[in-house]
């Protein structure tokens, strides 16, 4: 994860880049809150049921609950700022669902405010991720791609790499919401 986030963090924002222990539950709150930024990148591992006091993100020390993670999402619609245009939720699993509530996390934004979010369906390696998450952007930058657009080149690029062709590295990558 932390290559993933270094080569992110060149692309976005690299003032508002927290690893390991800066990745606190109040840090994270003070970001969302107080810096206004379409895009919100988290790389963390997180659990969704469709049981709300079962459903956080984790941080260094703590866990973001569904609620609070909701209310964060919100702040920026609250303050009368641009709604967050992208989500990338991208650990393990955070799609994923269960029989009561199919879009995991991902879905979970979705309902909170954000325009979109990338999530994964499975259990994702750091490497792959990293790979295609940096693609992703890359593409993303470009004039008229739209979020579905840089989500298929990403996976392109790993299909055309012998080492990640296989849909276990390029296919957990989900876009809900927002395509464009």
């Amino acid at each position: 994860m932390k290559q993933e986030i270094e080569q992110i963090a060149k692309k976005l924002n690299p003032d508002s880049v927290m690893l390991n222990q800066d990745f606190t539950s109040d840090r994270v709150s003070q970001e969302i809150t107080t810096k206004t930024s379409n895009v919100i990148h988290l790389a963390t591992h997180g659990q969704f049921s469709s049981k709300a006091e079962e459903t956080f993100i984790l941080t260094w020390e703590n866990k973001i609950n569904v609620k609070e993670l909701e209310q964060l999402l919100r702040t920026q619609e609250l303050l009368g700022e641009d709604q967050i245009d992208l989500l990338v939720l991208s650990a393990c699993q955070t799609a994923k669902g269960d029989d009561q509530a199919m879009l995991g996390l991902a879905g979970f934004a979705i309902k909170s405010g954000a325009r979109s979010t990338l999530g994964t369906l499975w259990k994702v390696r750091d490497d792959s991720t990293a790979i295609f998450m940096n693609k992703f952007y890359e593409y993303l930058k470009q004039p008229e791609i739209t979020k579905a657009e840089a989500v298929r080149k990403a996976q392109l690029d790993l299909i055309g790499d012998a080492k990640f062709n296989e849909p276990l590295f390029w296919a957990p990558f989900i876009l809900v919401g927002n395509w464009l």
